[in-house]
Parts: structure tokens; sequence; C-alpha cells
């Protein structure tokens, strides 16, 4: 007798194959999010790299923009009153980014009003904390 073909394979043989072929559906799945994730960590690390070199670039550029600001400034002053006058205005954009930066990681600390709520509501679940009680 010939072995059965995929069209006479009874019910209880394809059941049987079920959870082989589910395993084997979820392995595929698994393999090909770890080579997606591998193919967006490649090209993130890549761009990553390129940016921080850029960034390299960017604060050399700037050290040459802070002299050429000096050099214009003493065109119309001595050498020193321009430097101090260009680190002053540096120094004023320091402090403006630093309070900024301090205003806002001071919101960012504040509690999360989800956490809070769910908090509250197991609290209640648990028959303990603030919460209106009527009976």
């Amino acid at each position: 007798m010939a072995a059965p073909t995929n069209d006479e394979r009874s019910l209880f043989t394809l059941i049987g194959e079920l959870p082989n072929t589910v395993s084997n559906l979820v392995r595929a799945e698994i393999d090909q999010i770890k080579a997606e994730l591998s193919y967006k960590a490649k090209h993130f690390g890549i761009g990553a790299g390129l940016a921080a070199g850029a960034a390299v670039v960017g604060v050399f550029l700037l050290f040459t923009l802070i002299v050429a600001a000096i050099f214009a400034l003493a065109l119309v002053m001595p050498g020193w009153a321009a430097a101090l006058t260009v680190s002053g205005i540096l120094l004023l954009i320091i402090v403006v980014l630093l309070w900024i930066a301090f205003v806002s990681f001071k919101r960012g600390a504040e509690p999360l009003e989800s956490v809070e709520s769910i908090k509250a509501d197991l609290d209640a679940l648990k028959g303990t904390g603030d919460y209106d009680r009527r009976y």
C-alpha cells in the first residue's frame, strides 16, 4: 500500500501534526524577528557612529566660529576685551540652557498620574487607603 498523500491524510493525523506545525511557525517567526532586529541594530549602529563623527566635527566648527567672533570683535575693541565679551555671551547661553534643563528635569521628576491612579485602585481593591466608603 502506498503512503497517503497530503490530500488523503486523516483528520486525526492532521490534528496530531498541528503542535509540530505551530511550533515550527513560532520558531520561524522568532528567527524572522531576530534577523530584523539584527539588521536594524546594525544600521542603527552605523547611523549612531556617523552622527557621533558629525558631532565631533561640529564641535570643531563651533570652536572656529567662536575664534572668528573674537577676531571680528577685535577689529573694534582690544583683543582681550573681545575674548571676554564672547566668553560672557557663551556663559549667558550656558546659564539659560542649564536653567531650562533644570526646569525640564523638575517636571520629569513628578510622579506619574497613571501610577498613582493604579495605586489608589489597588488600595481600593484591598480595602485600604483613602476612598469613599459607603455601606
